[in-house]
């Protein structure tokens, strides 16, 4: 069970083309300057089961799949078992956004075995200094957009600029 505050169809601005973002709730960041500030709290979301969410994700073939929030880490034995039934399922991508960094991440267990069914990660803290409107699907300049499955085999981060972004 994953605690869910809406899952949004047809998206466009939680990654490349048309997406089904599942927004959680639940995020310990609280970044003085967030844009969705009513996800920190856990409790603000209802509880949803995988196979609830993925009635909502294949009802939209086209679609690919975006965890955001809140902080989908914070809940990461449930996004696993959500991303292991899309992978299985599906040939859907995974972005995921999280104001942790890729360092922290690979360090917890659950995290890191989240990571594997990741395709793209945005990562890190939302800063209000250093806010900058003309990023692709990052809020500030500190926030990486990296490609989780070489970052995993080369054992250090590789990240995609906007061009690369684009050509996804």
């Amino acid at each position: 069970m994953i605690s869910i505050l809406d899952i949004v169809h047809d998206t466009m601005v939680d990654g490349p083309g048309f997406r089904t973002s599942v927004y959680c709730a639940g995020c310990p960041n609280a970044c003085p300057g967030c844009h969705n500030p009513q996800s920190w709290d856990i409790g603000a979301g209802h509880r949803m089961s995988t196979d609830d969410i993925m009635r909502e994700i294949l009802s939209d073939p086209f679609a690919n799949v975006t965890f955001t929030g809140g902080d989908p880490m914070f809940q990461a034995k449930g996004f696993l078992e959500l991303a292991r039934a899309i992978r299985r399922e599906t040939e859907k991508n995974i972005w995921c956004f999280t104001g942790y960094r890729f360092e922290q991440l690979v360090q917890n267990a659950d995290m890191r075995a989240l990571l594997e069914y990741i395709d793209v990660l945005i990562d890190g803290p939302f800063v209000m200094a250093l806010r900058d409107p003309d990023l692709l699907f990052r809020g500030s300049s500190n926030q990486r957009a990296i490609l989780v499955g070489e970052s995993l085999r080369q054992g250090s981060v590789v990240e995609l600029d906007d061009e690369d972004i684009l050509s996804m």
